[in-house]
């Protein structure tokens, strides 16, 4: 039990640090990301470089989470925990993505000189990469694994109230199919529906986040490890 606690509450420190690096990397980009003619303007470009360094403490906390849980995880249902760290790595494929991209006008900014309104375009596009590797990465990946997958197999494994796992079971689909009108122009994705159906993911995240580092895992007794609650083989009882 101990073990486990140590694992749920290095696993919830984790989640809580890719909130934090998530909303500053976010935060630090911001004049990069809003103004058009950023090549040619006065730059942030330290500002922007924290915001990268925000967003490889993120790529590590995310697969952090994805490491830590696994043993934990795969006891309940192998597949989907091996779907939770693919999940989680090609998440963070997206992000470095993103990365590079911001990294790239950053470096156009600062070798270009005079001759950088040439070069607008290109920076531009760079941006657009980066808003697209947010929207497939963090906007529709996580709903995949952070949310269904991780939801169901916290649903599944009793480690932490059922109802709040339903948070990620039902937001994790609801902010991918978000993801998806985006893609196909029903709605921006700094509109209120996006904000809406991303609601139950967030409040799913910081749940695990506080709860794991404040509580851990509930305790769960049973015979065996991995099978349904309920069966002749693993009749399992949850202690909050």
């Amino acid at each position: 039990m101990k073990a486990s606690n140590r694992t749920a509450r290095t696993a919830g420190i984790l989640f809580l640090l890719t909130f934090a690096s998530a909303i500053a990397g976010a935060a630090l980009y911001a004049p990069l990301l809003t103004e058009p003619d950023y090549l040619t303007g006065p730059g942030a470009d330290t500002r922007i470089l924290l915001g990268a360094v925000c967003e490889l403490v993120l790529i590590i906390t995310n697969i952090g989470t994805a490491v830590v849980l696994y043993p934990v995880l795969r006891r309940h249902s192998e597949t989907a925990a091996v779907g939770y760290v693919a999940a989680r790595i090609m998440e963070c494929a997206l992000i470095a993505v993103g990365i590079l991209s911001v990294l790239t006008v950053v470096t156009l900014r600062q070798s270009t000189g005079a001759d950088a309104g040439e070069y607008l375009p290109v920076a531009r596009a760079l941006v657009a990469v980066h808003g697209w590797t947010f929207l497939l990465g963090p906007g529709f990946v996580v709903g995949i694994g952070n949310g269904l997958l991780l939801g169901f197999l916290m649903y599944r494994s009793h480690l932490v109230p059922r109802p709040m796992a339903l948070f990620g079971l039902i937001g994790g689909p609801l902010m991918s199919l978000s993801g998806l009108a985006v893609l196909f122009g029903t709605y921006e994705q700094t509109s209120v529906p996006s904000a809406l159906a991303t609601l139950p993911e967030i409040i799913w995240e910081a749940f695990l986040g506080i709860y794991l580092t404040a509580v851990g895992f509930r305790r769960v007794r049973g015979n065996g490890a991995g099978a349904a609650p309920g069966t002749a083989t693993n009749r399992q009882t949850a202690e909050p």
